[in-house]
């Protein structure tokens, strides 16, 4: 059985950072690929980033330059480091597991 567990949201101030942490447990690759999702009230849900199994990453292009995905595969841990937040930033962000296993979310609110 697969899990995927998220933490680090919460509220902070534009202009702010925040680091999220996923964590795997159960069955796990290194070569997965791992990804962060997220979704704002009453929009689609969309793809933040990425991390091959090789170290290769992808951002969406509205957060590129500002949040930055690492894997650490011995721990089974993925991170998400937010910086310089806006709060079109404002979401729930999901972590997932080779594309198919999903985190529960954690919520991240960028306001003043």
């Amino acid at each position: 059985q697969i899990q995927v567990v998220e933490s680090g949201g919460g509220l902070v101030q534009p202009g702010g950072s925040l680091r999220l942490s996923c964590e795997v447990s159960g069955s796990f690759s290194s070569e997965w690929t791992m990804y962060w999702y997220r979704q704002a009230p009453g929009n689609q849900r969309e793809r933040v980033a990425y991390i091959t199994g090789s170290g290769s990453t992808g951002y969406l292009y509205s957060v590129e330059g500002r949040f930055t995905i690492s894997r650490d595969n011995s721990k089974r841990m993925v991170y998400l480091q937010m910086n310089s937040l806006k709060c079109e930033d404002t979401a729930v962000y999901y972590c997932v597991a080779r594309g198919t296993f999903w985190g529960q979310g954690t919520q991240v609110t960028v306001s003043s």
